[in-house]
Formats: structure tokens, sequence, C-alpha cells
């Protein structure tokens, strides 16, 4: 079997993680919208104690989210939670074609998460932007390192005619 390099299997670690949080928020998303006229009326009737004012706090957050971006957002959740497993498992069998598919979406990320950071920092944000960046330059490196790797094996190619 061959051994993967460390920091290819703590990104895989990371991507997998990504996607399965990505896949409970995605279902979440479709339950609320599936069921919020129930959680409207719990809202209503039930009254929220102590504690369980968090709840009380998503509660509220949801029900003024529109059904038509519940689904939206369900679905557009779902899709990236998709591909973010694709990634994975790509990259755990390091295929090329992997790389540079998170190359790419951690690349147009970071901009997005930079303008996010300029809007608050919290640790949370600024946690993601890091491990991103990281993600972003290891891979840009190992994309460099065999560009650079092809072209002297096709010099050698070449020499040896």
């Amino acid at each position: 079997m061959k051994k993967r390099p460390a920091g290819l299997i703590a990104i895989v670690v990371y991507k997998a993680c990504v996607a399965l949080l990505l896949a409970i928020t995605s279902i979440a998303l479709l339950l609320a919208l599936k069921n919020h006229q129930a959680l409207a009326a719990f809202s209503a009737s039930y009254v929220l104690e102590g504690k369980a004012a968090i709840i009380d706090r998503v509660l509220d957050r949801v029900l003024k989210i529109e059904p038509r971006t519940l689904k939206f957002s369900g679905i557009t959740v779902g899709v990236y939670a998709g591909i973010t497993a694709i990634e994975a498992v790509g990259l755990w069998y390091e295929k090329v074609w992997a790389e540079f598919l998170v190359l790419g979406l951690t690349g147009i990320g970071i901009p997005l998460e930079i303008i996010e950071l300029s809007r608050g920092i919290s640790p949370l944000k600024l946690a993601v932007f890091v491990i991103n960046a990281i993600v972003f330059v290891y891979f840009l490196q190992r994309v460099l390192q065999e560009i650079k790797a092809r072209g002297k094996r096709k010099e050698t190619d070449i020499n040896s005619l």
C-alpha cells in the first residue's frame, strides 16, 4: 500500500468532516422547510425556559427565513457537500483532477472569506480562512512541483533521442 503524505491525509480528513457538516446542514435546512409550519406552531405554543433559550433563538431565525430561501440553501449546501465528499475521495486516491478541483474551489473561496472577515472577525471565521489558505498553498506547491517534474521528464526524453 502506497504511503500518503501526512499533509494530504490531514486535508482528506478535513474535507471529509466539512462534507459531513455540510450534509447535516443541508438535511437540517430541508427538514426545516418541510416542517416550517410545524416549527412555527411549536415556537408559538411552547414556552422555552432557561437553557433552552438557544433553541428559541434558532427557531426564531429559522422561521424568519423564507421557504424558497430554505429550499435553495438546502439544495445548494447539499450539492456543495457532495462536491466536497468527491474532493476527499479523489484526494485519498491521489487523483490529479481532485487536486485541481480543491485548488480551484479553495482559490475561489478565499476572497469571499476575506470579505467575510472584513465584516467582522470571529475565531471560527479566522480558523476556516487559515485552514483554507494552508490547503490552497499546499496544493499549489504540489501542482507546481508536478509541472516542474513533468518538464524535467520531457527534457530527459528529448535528450535521450
